[in-house]
Parts: structure tokens; C-alpha cells; sequence
């Protein structure tokens, strides 16, 4: 049985997972009755609802809607790119398996799919395991279909979703509640529910409640309507999570085009200049939509009209932050005499620093290069299981290849997040890395890896130009190349 080997390293400080995700599974809506009143239920039932029988998600009467959460478990051929990052699940191991699913004779079986399926993603006793073998300690659960709630027509329908979510997530994190917590969907369609749902979470310990940068119908945070849920936040303490709305616009109403978000324009953008890749929407989408919620929140006063919110960015990195804060303090700057809006108490990067905390991701070296800018506001998010997610071991390498002390290690890792959550550090932690994993006989050789990684081992080529066929354990071998 292959063992798939990893450097020891050790850490002498819990760690806090501010942005990690869970795949929302089909029981959301077997049990939707045991939480819901009569008429959330109808309600939900035409709204956003999971077909067992077609194994469909149907929005807003549209099937097949979402990007597939609720299809857990494998089925031949097909990697969950969303459940894929489970531990050790390094990025070159994964090309390896695209490149080899990318032929029929090589694809993957239903049970190597299986196996690549992190339960963990949906069952909270296999992610604990998984957490201990990714360093970490402590963990804040997002869902993943994210782009798509905000779409939902039908505001019942909406309140019924984010309670049947949030009932599903904080039963989730009763396995082990001092590592495991989860941010809750607000219905922000209407208003009056969103406040409703910040309180009732509030009184079963959530910390922290979703709200987009800017709604699937273009309605941003500084609008009167949603007064009565920035209350609701300051009098709970629950901390406003701001995750960006990578939007594609594909649930939009038809004849819709008052307003559009700024990641529904960057992929419309891409789509229409033919780009042969789709990269920028994990990167653009994000960032942008991001920058627009700081930059409006900040300009605008919106938390000197709040005082005792705080607020965190998820999912944007962070390396922009610094050029935004740097770009707003001169423009206020600049043009403070010719504002209509009430002038600013301070500068908006002080503010900043004041209420929020931004999200960073462990490759991401600038701000281990930066700590006097990011030493209070920085907290680490693996975005497991996503594809792109990664463990607490590559964000310590990329820190200590930086020569960034200790002391910030441990507040960019788990102490910011746990003051701006409020949240105790656990009693025990991780201190050692797994080093060893027994991985199955299919499993990528360092040969495969190596092979797979270059360039040119993703294109299709005929079958009589691949060379010799591979073992039938769908191991690719010398002279196969993708």
C-alpha cells in the first residue's frame, strides 16, 4: 500500500480556520419538516429544493441549478472539485488526477471517486479527523452554494432555506462545539427576516452571520431597508461575514438589468472575450467584489453609524488590502470638502483597522512580508475542501520562509479570529504533523505527478498517438501522457 510522506513539522499554538466550507447535503432537505412551520416548508418547497429522485437542485422552478453540493458520494469519471481538498490532497496530487480522468480507459471508478469525496465535507466526526491531520485546531463552516441563495425569488422560500441551513450547521457542530462553529445564512431578501434569523442564531451561539457585498438584484448594505438587521448585529454581537458573490447571473429573472455585481460584470467579461480559461472568476470575482464592499462601507461612514459592528472579509485574499486602504485615505483626503455625505471621523484605513478582519489563504506570502500593516486584522481561511484549500502545515512553510516571527504566526493563525469570534482557544491542540499517510494502490506515483505537471499533459490527443495503455489499476505508466 503506497504511503504518501510529508516533512515533519511541529507548532506551539492552536489554530482558527476563519473560511472553511461544508458541501450541503441532500438530509438539509429530508429534514426541512422537523424544523420548519407548515408554511416555511411550502414555501421552501418552491423555492429551492432537492429532487432525491432526479438528484437535481430546482431554483426558483429551474432545475439542475447550483454547482452541486448536494451530489456526495462518487460516480465514475467525475472529481468533486468542491470536496476535493481533503488532507494531503496537495495541488500537483490533484492535477495528477485530472490529467489521468481525462481519458476513458484512465477515469476514475466509482470507488476512487468515492474515496476523493471528502465525508468531512458533510459529516462533522470525519472532518475532525481530518482536521487533525491538517493542523487545524478550531474551524468557522461556510456553505458552498453561496451563489446561488441569493437568488431566491420567494423571501419565505428564502427564511425557510437559511433556517434549514443553519439548523443542519449548528447540529453539525455539536460533535465537538469547542472546535467546530458554523456562520449563518441570512435571508436578506426581506429584510425582517434577515434580523429575525441574526437573533435566533444568536441565542444558539453563532458568532457570525453571511451577508453578500451586493444582493443577486443589485441592493447594497447602505440602503435604509437594512437597518433593522445592522441592529440586530450590534445589539447580538454576531460578526457581519462578508463573502464575496463570485455571480454568474445565470438565476437572474429574465428582462432583469437594473443592476449588475462587480463579479457578475468580470465573468460576463470573460465570457464575452472568449478567454480560453476561467481562472480570473476565482480570482477577479472575488477581489473585486471585495474591494467594492470596503471601499463603500469605509467611504461611506457606515460603521460610524455603527459603531459596535464588527466585520469580516472572507475568500479575497488580502495582498489588495493595503493598495485600497493606502487609495481611500488619499482620496479622502483629497476630497473631503466636496462630500455630500457626512464627513468622515477618521480615516478610513483607521477604521478599518478598528472593525474588520480580513481573510488570507496559506500560499499567500505578502503578508508574512507585511506584519506591522496585517499584525490585527489578518486570520487564516484553508477554504477546505474546496479544490483550492490547503492545511495549516503550508501556511506555517510559507510564513517561516518569510522569516516572520512567532508571535505573528500565532495571531494570523487563530489569535485574531478567536477575538474577533470571541471564542475561547481549545483546551488541547495540535502540536505535530501527521507525516504519514496510507494512501490505496491507485494512488498518483511521484512519477505520474511529475508527468502530470507538465504543460502539455492536459491536452487531448487521439489514442494511437498516447503510446503504451496503462495497468488496469488506472495507474497511468511510461509513454501514456494525457
Amino acid at each position: 500500500m503506497p504511503v504518501q510522506k510529508f516533512a515533519p513539522m511541529t507548532k506551539d499554538f492552536p489554530t482558527f480556520d476563519c473560511d472553511a466550507h461544508v458541501t450541503e447535503p441532500p438530509w438539509i432537505w429530508e429534514r426541512a419538516k422537523d424544523w420548519l412551520t407548515r408554511d416555511e416548508l411550502e414555501a421552501l418547497k418552491t423555492t429551492i429544493w432537492f429532487d432525491a429522485e432526479s438528484k437535481q437542485l430546482i431554483v426558483n422552478g429551474v432545475p439542475g441549478s447550483g454547482i452541486g453540493s448536494q451530489l456526495i458520494g462518487g460516480r465514475r469519471g467525475r472529481i468533486h472539485a468542491i470536496s476535493f481538498a481533503g488532507p494531503g490532497l496537495k495541488h500537483d496530487i490533484q492535477r495528477a488526477l485530472y490529467v489521468r480522468n481525462l481519458h476513458p480507459e484512465t477515469a476514475l471508478t466509482a470507488e476512487q471517486a468515492d474515496y476523493l469525496d471528502h465525508k468531512g465535507s458533510y459529516k462533522p466526526r470525519e472532518r475532525l479527523r481530518d482536521m487533525d491531520i491538517q493542523g487545524i485546531d478550531q474551524v468557522m463552516i461556510i456553505p458552498t452554494d453561496i451563489d446561488t441563495y441569493p437568488w431566491l425569488q420567494n423571501a419565505l422560500g428564502a427564511k425557510a432555506m437559511c433556517k434549514a441551513y443553519n439548523e443542519w450547521a449548528h447540529d453539525y457542530c455539536q460533535e465537538d462545539p469547542e472546535r467546530l462553529y458554523f456562520a449563518a445564512m441570512l435571508p436578506m431578501q426581506d429584510p425582517k427576516y434577515a434580523a429575525q434569523e441574526v437573533y435566533r442564531v444568536a441565542d444558539k451561539g453563532c458568532r457570525v452571520g453571511l451577508v453578500r457585498p451586493v444582493d443577486a438584484m443589485g441592493n447594497y448594505p447602505l440602503q435604509p431597508k437594512y437597518e433593522q438587521v445592522w441592529r440586530a448585529m450590534e445589539e447580538t454581537g454576531v460578526v457581519y461575514g462578508m463573502h464575496p458573490f463570485p455571480a454568474f447571473g445565470s438565476l437572474k429573472p429574465a428582462g432583469y438589468a437594473e443592476q449588475y455585481s462587480g463579479a457578475e460584470l468580470v465573468a460576463r467579461t470573460i465570457i464575452s472575450a472568449g478567454l480560453p480559461h476561467s481562472f480570473l472568476t476565482n480570482v477577479q470575482n472575488f477581489q473585486a467584489e471585495a474591494a467594492l464592499w470596503v471601499t463603500m462601507v469605509l467611504m461611506s461612514g457606515f460603521f460610524e453609524r455603527h459603531p459596535r459592528i464588527r466585520a469580516a472579509v472572507f475568500e479575497a485574499s488580502s495582498t489588495w488590502l493595503s493598495f485600497l486602504l493606502d487609495r481611500c485615505d488619499k482620496f479622502y483626503k483629497l476630497y473631503r470638502n466636496e462630500r455630500e455625505l457626512a464627513p468622515l471621523k477618521r480615516l478610513p484605513s483607521e477604521t478599518f483597522f478598528a472593525h474588520c478582519v480580513t481573510g488570507f489563504e496559506g500560499d499567500e506570502a505578502p503578508p508574512s512580508r507585511l506584519p506591522e500593516f496585517y499584525k490585527d486584522i489578518l486570520a487564516w481561511s484553508s477554504d477546505v475542501y474546496h479544490h483550492d484549500g490547503d492545511d495549516v502545515w503550508r501556511a506555517l512553510e510559507t510564513m517561516r520562509a518569510c522569516d516572520l516571527p512567532a508571535s505573528y504566526q500565532s495571531k494570523f493563525l487563530g489569535e485574531n479570529a478567536r477575538q474577533l469570534y470571541h471564542i475561547e482557544a481549545p483546551q488541547t491542540f495540535i502540536r505535530a504533523r501527521v507525516t504519514e499517510i496510507e494512501r490505496p494502490d491507485w494512488w498518483p506515483t511521484e512519477e505520474e505527478v511529475r508527468r502530470a505537471l507538465e504543460p502539455e499533459a492536459a491536452l487531448l490527443r487521439p489514442p494511437r498517438e498516447r503510446g503504451r495503455q496503462p495497468h488496469g489499476n488506472g495507474r497511468a505508466v511510461a509513454g501514456d501522457r494525457a
